[in-house]
């Protein structure tokens, strides 16, 4: 039971982590990847906040949970110029919509435990990574219906109350090319990475002074016949003019 708000802990009084290190660099790359890509898509929002290996704490009294990503609406993104040391509920008053674990060799009850811990806490959707099944998806996406995750379908699976979608899509981050976990808009299409965007910009910079230097091109040749056909109808003035003087010069009217 928990005790008097004003008796509470505060995050400053709690510790910010397990002190559990990651054994998997992409439990940092891919929850990394998709807040930066939230932080891209949702630039004029402040009503969300995505914690990275940050402890989740529920109850004064029991260990914290620390997901590897998580995602809450409706809190500020930035509480202080100190940040979060850690997400505690009875403090943002707000349970995270998503949690995100990314497996590695070691597995920390993904599928089971924690599967109980997030329903328990209400959080709506579950979402586990898991590029070591050679047989299974690598993704899963859970959205609780009745106190228990049921398996959603699709690449990407759209997440109405978030309002984007989420999937897995080879390609390149950090200059690493694989499988990499991204947001999707409604229509199925991968929102890019700010490194893919700045490509994308540059390309069509490159495309556009292509087509203006064609332009140029074009319009300096359109001259260019322009010249040559005034040049030959001068000659074939000329060469007009001459014939007629030599008819008269023979007597023969060149008008008759």
């Amino acid at each position: 039971m928990l005790h008097p708000h004003s008796h509470l802990p505060t995050a400053a009084d709690l510790p910010d982590s397990d002190d559990t290190p990651v054994d998997n660099e992409l439990q940092d790359l891919i929850p990394g990847l998709l807040k930066l890509l939230l932080s891209t898509i949702w630039t004029e929002r402040q009503d969300w906040f995505w914690g990275t290996d940050m402890a989740l704490y529920f109850d004064p009294e029991d260990e914290p949970i620390v997901p590897d990503g998580f995602l809450a609406l409706g809190v500020p993104r930035v509480k202080d110029e100190n940040l979060r040391r850690s997400y505690v509920l009875w403090e943002e008053q707000v349970v995270p919509i998503l949690a995100l674990e990314v497996v590695s060799r070691k597995r920390r009850n993904e599928y089971r435990q924690k599967k109980l811990d997030y329903a328990a806490l209400g959080i709506r959707y579950y979402v586990i990574y898991n590029a070591l099944r050679q047989v299974k998806e690598h993704l899963e996406v859970y959205r609780l219906e009745h106190g228990e995750y049921v398996l959603m379908t699709g690449n990407p699976v759209w997440l109405p109350e978030i309002g984007l979608g989420i999937g897995r899509q080879r390609a390149g981050y950090q200059g690493i090319e694989r499988e990499w976990l991204y947001w999707y808009d409604q229509t199925g299409k991968r929102y890019p990475t700010p490194e893919e965007s700045a490509q994308l910009a540059e390309e069509s910079a490159q495309l556009a002074e292509e087509r203006a230097q064609l332009a140029e091109e074009r319009a300096q040749l359109a001259e260019e016949r322009a010249l040559a056909e005034a040049r030959t109808r001068q000659q074939v003035t000329m060469q007009l003019e001459t014939l007629r003087q030599h008819l008269r010069e023979l007597g023969i009217d060149p008008d008759a």
